[in-house]
């Protein structure tokens, strides 16, 4: 079993973690026993990194998270991430980068994970109405104050990721990234790379679709956040459907499945690149561990 320092912090975490939003009703209903049960089982089969975030379920992926750790928070490392906020001003600005709000969100967290100190806290979006600099102060103001151990970044240029450095040492970026979302190529992964960052791919089997369970808009529940999702809106996912037959030819002369190829090409891009494949069961969690015997 191998484990890895992850970016720039003394944390030595395994090759893949566990991304939680699909535990707060993202992907469809989910349930909170399952939930606990599937954590139980990355526990015991030796992940312990976990991807999480004050706006999943408005606290309830904290909190679910909270009695999931029971007698074992000190084994686990805990990325969350600040969100943004909820209530939009007139013009549709939510802040997200304030020190009153980076705060708040920190205490709202602390609480709700039933810990004295977040392992690493993550600003969810760079708040285009705060320079950065004054967020990274927010967030430094933080770990001085013994509430914060490591600070992180999601979704930021390789400007702003420079900008921040300046002001507080960054240890991570989160960004999607698999097959079908190569953005961070464009100079995401050398700004990481560059500073010493860890990478967190998020969504690294496409939100579902590398799966191949994804086919037609019908096929998505009222309730699942994927019906809005512009790669997945009718007219669109027509058209992205027919780029699956060649993932499934490669998939099928390896003799493995398309989850699993997908998953793996993630983990051959580097070192410093930590998957962190979203599950709520048990099922799913297992077969997306298959990917780490691929080379």
């Amino acid at each position: 079993m191998e484990y890895r320092t992850f970016g720039g912090t003394d944390f030595e975490v395994w090759l893949m973690g566990l991304g939680c939003m699909s535990m707060s009703g993202f992907y469809g209903a989910a349930d909170d026993d399952e939930s606990i049960a599937t954590l139980h089982r990355a526990f015991d089969l030796g992940i312990n990194f976990l991807d999480t975030s004050a706006a999943y379920g408005e606290g309830h992926n904290h909190r679910l998270i909270a009695g999931a750790l029971k007698g074992r928070r000190e084994r686990i490392v805990v990325c969350t991430k600040s969100g943004t906020s909820r209530v939009a001003e007139p013009d549709g600005y939510r802040p997200g980068g304030s020190l009153e709000y980076l705060t708040k969100a920190c205490e709202d967290s602390l609480r709700d994970l039933d810990t004295d100190r977040l392992d690493i806290y993550c600003m969810s979006r760079i708040d285009p109405r705060v320079p950065v600099e004054d967020s990274m102060g927010a967030l430094a103001r933080l770990v001085e104050q013994g509430k914060v151990r490591y600070v992180a970044l999601s979704e930021a240029g390789a400007g702003s990721i420079g900008r921040a450095q300046k002001v507080h040492p960054v240890v991570a970026l989160q960004m999607e990234y698999s097959l079908w979302a190569r953005d961070p190529e464009g100079g995401n992964l050398q700004a990481c790379r560059e500073f010493g960052m860890g990478f967190m791919a998020y969504s690294p089997l496409g939100r579902g679709f590398l799966t191949g369970m994804v086919r037609d808009h019908r096929a998505i529940g009222p309730d699942d956040s994927r019906r809005t999702h512009p790669r997945f809106i009718p007219g669109t996912i027509e058209h992205n459907v027919t780029l699956l037959p060649q993932l499934e030819s490669i998939a099928r002369e390896k003799g493995i499945t398309m989850p699993w190829l997908a998953l793996a090409w993630v983990l051959a891009q580097g070192k410093d690149v930590f998957p962190i494949p979203s599950n709520k069961s048990i099922r799913h969690l297992e077969e997306n561990l298959k990917a780490l015997e691929i080379r």
